[in-house]
């Protein structure tokens, strides 16, 4: 039996630091590598229509309200945008529709990335608030159908190349 594994995906680690970092470089350092692993994931799709992604970058200066950076694709959705207090914060948001239940396994592990990544024992800056839960968005595909529709001024379309998943074998013994 052969099963596709995100092993290798799921090895990010938390931030060392060796300097102190401010509150908002910490999000923003752990953003990034949110962002790879989720390109990364999205990369083992093969399907080319769910690897095509919308990037909104906002110029400088950062600011009350500014989108710093946004990822749409119609299974993931990631932002790090900035709020009251110019204090960063990252939403994300995942497609629970049942059309898209083989990737599950991606979505679930996106979440689980997120909460290691942003944990208190993650780093010497205590960022477990920069996650923001109140909206979480549920509706990934329809969300990236929509925005390519109005086609966006704010967004670029970004298609990231297929990269096969490791593949892991599980040996059974054989009676």
């Amino acid at each position: 039996m052969e099963t596709t594994t995100l092993t290798p995906l799921l090895k990010a680690e938390p931030i060392q630091q060796t300097e102190q970092l401010t509150y908002n470089e910490c999000v923003h350092r752990t953003y990034k590598l949110i962002l790879l692993w989720a390109t990364a994931a999205i990369a083992t799709i093969d399907d080319d229509k769910l690897r095509g992604t919308l990037i909104r970058e906002d110029a400088l200066p950062i600011t009350e309200g500014s989108i710093i950076h946004e990822l749409i694709s119609p299974i993931l959705y990631l932002r790090l945008e900035c709020y009251a207090g110019n204090e960063y914060g990252i939403r994300f948001g995942y497609e629970p529709s049942p059309s898209y239940g083989q990737y599950y396994p991606i979505m679930a592990a996106f979440v689980r990335m997120i909460y290691k990544l942003t944990s208190k024992k993650a780093s010497q800056v205590n960022i477990e608030n920069a996650v923001r839960i109140y909206h979480i968005q549920v509706d990934c595909a329809d969300l990236y159908d929509w925005m390519q529709e109005i086609v966006s001024r704010y967004h670029r379309h970004e298609q990231i190349p297929y990269k096969a998943a490791t593949l892991k074998r599980k040996l059974q013994k054989v009676a």
